[in-house]
């Protein structure tokens, strides 16, 4: 693989990485759950408006 091919794929994972989070949010708000994340190097459980 050339450098310029692994620059695709690594903005293509990331592109897929940002997605999938914003999907997650729209799906907890959907069904009024919370999320697990880590804020602050701790972990915590948050409404989706709260990110």
């Amino acid at each position: 693989m050339s450098d310029r091919d692994i620059t695709e794929m690594q903005r293509r994972i990331d592109e897929g990485i940002v997605l999938a989070q914003e999907r997650l949010v729209e799906r907890s708000r959907l069904f009024r759950s919370t999320l697990i994340v880590t804020r602050d190097g701790k972990v915590v459980e948050l409404l989706p408006e709260e990110l």
